[in-house]
């Protein structure tokens, strides 16, 4: 059995970021890096080369799995700020949590990616909470998803001399008394041992970290969830935000409830794009830099958090039964909603979506939210785009 000091399971961002930093401090360690999708060389997706319309449930996702993680095709945002975007601060000085920041984003520059930063705004801020609404603030990196691509292959062909990096890697196990990582790898079963074992498995292993955990007796604190839709609207509406501070981070306490809704990844002339997580198919949004891949639709989540008590303790599963209800409804794609639609009760067809003034840029199935999606976060989402 090969033995290694570190073995590192995941290579999205925070695999790669942790592998780099360890060979910043001791240059001599023995890193093995596990990844379960192809390298990034390899990941393709034939919705995106335009050979199919619809997600075909290919065996390896290329937008959500492989390395890069599914970052490598995202639009590329970095946010320098601890208003937002984790829990970090739960455990570590916020003065702590920048310094780190900003150590990774030195590392990001360090491999092409922008230096310009889109700074908070006040007078933004005023204007949304005279209407109820409240902003977080950031100084906000946009870096696109054709030029974080480029930033992260060039990261990753650093690391590979200094590393060993195997792709179609898929952990099965992990022995944390032991320190024996179990893999398939070719059709064939490898066992390493690291002296450290780190998870960096990301959004598409949460379900496999969450059942490790619970096999391993670790308890877990996350219990919330976030359902929600992805908004999409004439580029103009949101430009006198979207120039200044790049995302509008949003946030609305309906009335109805109580819940929070927020937006979240907010892609200025973006487009709209299926992504495929352990076979169920849900949407995200891209944004480019390049002038002649720009559409004139700016797209968000609008995402509706719920925060469950005992004795329930599966989020992870309960968004998933949502998500799955939608490919099942659409027949195995994603749904598109006109708002007029939705507000008065009735289907969106396919007429109806063609004489819409905002024309989707994704290729969805017409039909109806309200038959997939629980009523309190429909009805959370509602308010919120009112207030908006």
């Amino acid at each position: 059995m090969k033995k290694v000091d570190v073995v590192i399971i995941g290579g999205g961002i925070s695999g790669l970021m942790a592998a780099y930093r360890l060979i910043e401090e001791k240059p001599g360690l023995k890193i093995t890096l596990l990844e379960k999708g192809h390298d990034i060389t390899r990941r393709l997706c034939p919705i995106i080369e335009g050979k199919v319309p619809t997600c075909i449930n290919c065996p390896t996702c290329g937008i959500m799995e492989g390395l890069a993680g599914a970052g490598a095709y995202s639009d590329g945002k970095y946010i320098i700020s601890t208003e937002y975007g984790g829990w970090l601060t739960d455990f570590l000085p916020q003065s702590t949590v920048i310094k780190y920041i900003e150590k990774a984003d030195a590392i990001l520059v360090r491999h092409g990616a922008t230096t310009d930063r889109y700074q908070p705004s006040d007078e933004l801020k005023t204007l949304c909470l005279k209407h109820d609404l409240h902003m977080q603030q950031a100084q906000v990196k946009h870096l696109g998803t054709d030029a974080n691509y480029k930033t992260m292959m060039d990261l990753i062909q650093s690391l590979r001399d200094k590393i060993e990096i195997i792709t179609d890697a898929d952990v099965t196990d992990a022995d944390g008394n032991e320190k024996i990582v179990t893999y398939t790898h070719k059709k064939e079963v490898h066992t390493i041992h690291g002296d450290a074992l780190i998870f960096a498995v990301g959004r598409a292993g949460s379900r496999f970290f969450s059942q490790w955990c619970s096999k391993n007796k670790i308890p877990l604190i996350n219990n919330q969830v976030d359902i929600g839709v992805r908004v999409e609207l004439p580029y103009a509406v949101w430009k006198h935000f979207s120039e200044v501070i790049y995302e509008p981070k949003i946030w609305f306490r309906s009335h109805k409830y109580g819940d929070i809704t927020r937006m979240f990844c907010f892609n200025e002339r973006g487009h709209v794009v299926m992504e495929n997580t352990n076979d169920i198919i849900t949407v995200n949004g891209h944004s480019f830099k390049e002038e002649d891949k720009k559409t004139n639709n700016s797209n968000f989540a609008l995402l509706s958090t719920i925060k469950f008590t005992t004795p329930f303790n599966d989020p992870i599963d309960y968004a998933r039964h949502v998500a799955h209800l939608g490919n099942l409804i659409s027949g195995g794609s994603v749904l598109v909603q006109r708002l007029g639609d939705l507000l008065q009760g009735r289907r969106t067809d396919e007429k109806r979506l063609k004489a819409n003034t905002v024309q989707p840029t994704l290729k969805a199935v017409a039909g109806d939210l309200s038959l997939c999606m629980p009523k309190r976060q429909l009805d959370n989402i509602v308010e919120t785009l009112f207030a908006l």
